[in-house]
């Protein structure tokens, strides 16, 4: 079967690199792809966030299958406006999406059906703002309502830089897009975890579990990023606690969104706080998440064909998911001033051609690269994702580390502390 693969960044990479061992798969294309994709896959360049484009492409391709990577054309409908031409699509309605696309209507929708999260008020002006500060104690978490990449999430300290980053949101200013809306949200403290459950429309299946890494600076210091690096193992929680997640997390906004009429199909990416109080639901995202999958899919060892047509076919529930037994890892390089302003077309030297990867074991995934006379170049603020697998988080993180020093490139920065936490604590209970 011919799949189509949406996307141009790392995740979309992983997706392409899993898409590669299904002997389903006889043709892979990715639209736009990236340097690193176009070794692997027929990459067509096009916009990712431009609809006409993107479903100009799948009518002339063709394929049996679409995936759709990032969280834009989500929102903009394109699983909608495909699925209507009679395509087969992975990933859900615009309607669905709202759990990520908006954040107003994520926190909204917890409400109506009881899933644990923080205290929180919508504003859609500054008055609003001012008028409900006062109940929240500092320090407050300001967020942008609408889609931010991974950075529209402010914690401020007072209450007057609480209302100058909504003022900020407001105007443009701080993320370059006005916000119609913004969410003040109770400041929770505890161990975050991403749990990722595979959904039909009825039933919500566990994949696996991941820890992100947001902040550019080691120790978890500095601004927040799209993520610097993630990890997964078999203890990341216990059986219980998973257990917990998926029947009153993920499977209780299945059975939300079907009440409401926009059934939710696709990956459930639930972020979680393990807060004093128990856990709590800090975002929804209606995708893989990033650099999460970077990790998760090397130890993903069902075919992910699978799981695509499970979800479309809504038999997620008569579908067993097996992940590698271990740990798995991504380490993030990016470019130089990231996330602020960072410089493009930089060579990148010590990569592995695309048929000599490192071992099975240690992949990299192009995250923002680019082909320029012939030559890898970064093309992103975050350009690679050096991937590992091993029985255990150490020498997983030793893989990576150790690949990642063969590489190179003018300004490159990256964490090394990825997976510190697990490394010298038990599972969360």
């Amino acid at each position: 079967m011919k799949v189509l693969v949406i996307g141009g960044g790392g995740r979309e990479h992983a997706i392409v690199w899993a898409l590669r061992k299904s002997s389903q798969v006889t043709e892979i294309l990715c639209a736009p792809g990236n340097g690193g994709i176009a070794a692997i896959a027929r990459c067509i360049p096009c916009d990712a966030a431009n609809l006409h484009e993107l479903i100009n492409i799948v009518t002339i391709e063709q394929p049996a299958l679409t995936v759709i990577g990032p969280e834009v054309p989500l929102s903009l409908g394109l699983v909608d406006e495909l699925t209507k031409r009679g395509h087969r699509v992975f990933g859900p309605t615009q309607a669905a999406a709202q759990l990520e696309s908006s954040k107003a209507f994520a926190k909204e929708f917890m409400q109506r059906h009881d899933l644990p999260t923080a205290e929180y008020g919508i504003c859609t002006t500054l008055d609003q703002v001012r008028e409900e500060l006062p109940r929240f104690s500092v320090p407050i978490v300001v967020k942008a309502s609408g889609l931010a990449a991974g950075k529209g999430v402010v914690i401020c300290e007072t209450h007057l830089q609480a209302e100058t980053a909504a003022a900020e949101m407001f105007s443009g200013s701080l993320l370059g897009t006005t916000e119609e809306a913004v969410v003040l949200e109770e400041f929770l403290t505890g161990e975050e975890l991403s749990f990722f459950a595979l959904c039909d429309g009825i039933h919500a299946i566990e994949i696996a579990s991941a820890q992100d890494h947001k902040r550019v600076g080691e120790g978890d210091t500095g601004l927040n990023t799209g993520g610097m690096g993630a990890y997964s193992t078999d203890g990341i929680a216990t059986p219980a606690m998973r257990s917990w997640l998926l029947h009153n997390v993920a499977q209780k906004v299945v059975d939300g969104m079907r009440s409401e009429g926009e059934p939710f199909k696709g990956i459930l990416f639930c972020g979680i706080m393990m807060s004093p109080r128990g856990p709590m639901v800090l975002e929804f995202n209606t995708r893989f998440g990033d650099p999460e999958t970077e990790a998760i899919l090397l130890r993903l060892e069902t075919d992910i064909v699978d799981l695509f047509n499970a979800s479309i076919d809504g038999t997620a529930n008569e579908l067993t998911i097996n992940m590698r037994p271990g740990a798995s890892v991504c380490v993030i390089a990016a470019s130089g001033g990231y996330p602020g302003k960072y410089a493009s077309g930089k060579p990148i030297s010590g990569l592995p051609t695309a048929n000599d990867q490192p071992t099975e074991d240690v992949v990299i995934f192009h995250s923002g690269t680019a082909l320029k006379d012939g030559k890898i170049v970064t093309a992103g603020g975050r350009v690679l994702a050096i991937s590992a697998a091993a029985p255990d988080l150490q020498t997983a993180l030793d893989k990576a580390y150790a690949e990642l020093a063969k590489i190179s490139f003018e300004g490159m920065q990256f964490r090394r502390d990825i997976g510190h936490r697990a490394l010298s604590k038990q599972p969360i209970p």
